[in-house]
């Protein structure tokens, strides 16, 4: 997954300028971006703060593990039921 060259810090204050006011399009040029980013930055994380991003990164993160955990799980569960079935 490619890493984003914004802080969640200044992901919130680009919403928070936003909100103050500032033009979408003017926001987007004073920090390079494009207009699609800021909508998706803003569905995503539109009234968080920084504390509360960190935590559902960090939920992601998590959850992403156990996914795995249980996809490879699973899939030993399969083979030892094919050997089993072979078995008998």
């Amino acid at each position: 997954m490619k890493k984003s060259r914004y802080s969640e810090s200044q992901i919130i204050s680009i919403l928070k300028e936003a909100e103050a006011g500032i033009p979408v399009a003017e926001l987007c040029r004073k920090h390079g971006m494009s207009d699609a980013t800021f909508y998706n930055w803003r569905a995503k994380y539109g009234g968080m703060d920084v504390s509360m991003m960190k935590r559902m990164k960090e939920l992601e993160a998590e959850n992403r593990r156990l996914k795995k955990m249980y996809a490879e799980e699973r899939l030993k569960a399969e083979i030892r039921k094919k050997a089993l079935e072979g078995k008998y």
